[in-house]
């Protein structure tokens, strides 16, 4: 069998990675600020909301089960674990063992492991297209592949919302990873700041945008500290109408600044919320391999937009079986939105 060499750690982005941290490096603060004490009513609620993300030519996902999981990103079938599958497989044997791609090693969500090619090697890359937006697919040490298909329903969502809008849109991708968000809204008519603490991300994406053939679009790609940014853009008085943002449960900035989702979101949300513009069309939230309900994350969303009016939906994303028609959770989201 053939195997991709080893790679150095790297995480969907530069501020992915263990929660196995000293004590003083989860509580040190990362801003000299505080959560305001916001007044008013709570935002409305809609829970739970499940969001499905359907299948189409760029993606599927083809089968699951025994900790594990089949898809088809654009040409290629790919096995990677997936520890939610708790069930059994409903494709027999043979279907998994043609995989083009498996990823062996880690089972751990930011787990290392190496990709094994039963067929043929294969490069790091490949042609992606989804939401009529061209990418390269990716093979990285880490099971990822360089997009995460279940935030096509967050994607579609902000597409309608671009669309329909009677100016251009500002939207701010924070944690932006490869940067498929960033040119699914670029394309739609927005635009876009992109935001991802990883120079070799930012790369990433900036590849991504040739292949696109979006390299006259209005995006921002910037290599920060995703607090630092936002905390200077509510400095300067800038302001976003739709703010996407997908942080790690701990992570690093590019001068060693050191992140924990329990310690610091309430702080990010905060100064997000603070940065939406008047006419703002959203603030959405997703939250990966955390052990927490997604009323967490709801109940911070609805204290964070505390007299802002609207409605807080949170809920999960799910894949879709094609042969099984089982739906497999791939994370927590929480989206306000205005009334």
């Amino acid at each position: 069998m053939n195997q991709a060499p080893r790679r150095q750690p790297k995480h969907r982005d530069a501020q992915r990675g263990r929660q196995d941290k000293p004590a003083a490096e989860r509580t040190a603060p990362l801003l000299d600020r505080s959560v305001k004490r916001r007044n008013g009513e709570r935002p409305d609620e809609r829970v739970p909301v499940v969001l499905e993300s359907k299948a189409s030519d760029g993606y599927a996902l083809i089968d699951s089960g025994d900790g594990e999981k089949l898809e088809r990103y654009g040409p290629y079938r790919i096995v990677r674990p997936d520890a939610q599958a708790l069930w059994p497989r409903t494709l027999p044997a043979k279907d998994w063992q043609g995989a083009d791609a498996i990823f062996t090693g880690d089972t751990d969500e930011d787990g290392m492991g190496r990709w094994r090619f039963p067929k043929t090697p294969l490069g790091e890359t490949w042609p992606m297209r989804l939401m009529d937006v061209d990418f390269h697919g990716r093979f990285t040490a880490f099971r990822h592949v360089g997009v995460f298909p279940e935030q096509m329903a967050h994607w579609d969502w902000m597409q309608a919302q671009i669309r329909a809008a009677k100016r251009p849109l500002k939207v701010l991708n924070l944690f932006g990873y490869t940067g498929v968000a960033s040119l699914i809204a670029a394309a739609a008519g927005a635009e876009v700041t992109h935001v991802d603490a990883s120079k070799k991300a930012i790369g990433w994406a900036r590849e991504n945008q040739a292949l696109a053939k979006l390299d006259s679009a209005p995006i921002r790609w910037i290599c920060d500290d995703a607090m630092k940014f936002i905390a200077r853009e509510e400095k300067r008085g800038n302001t976003y109408d739709i703010i996407l943002t997908d942080p790690p449960k701990f992570g690093r900035g590019p001068s060693g600044e050191i992140w924990q989702l329990f310690d610091h979101l309430p702080l990010m949300l905060d100064i997000c919320r603070d940065i939406l513009s008047p006419d703002a069309r959203g603030l959405v939230l997703t939250a990966y391999s955390i052990r927490a309900s997604f009323f967490s994350i709801h109940e911070l969303m609805r204290e964070t937009m505390r007299g802002a009016g609207g409605v807080v939906e949170s809920g999960e994303l799910i894949l879709r079986e094609s042969e099984g028609g089982r739906a497999l959770s791939t994370s927590l989201f929480s989206r306000w939105v205005p009334a």
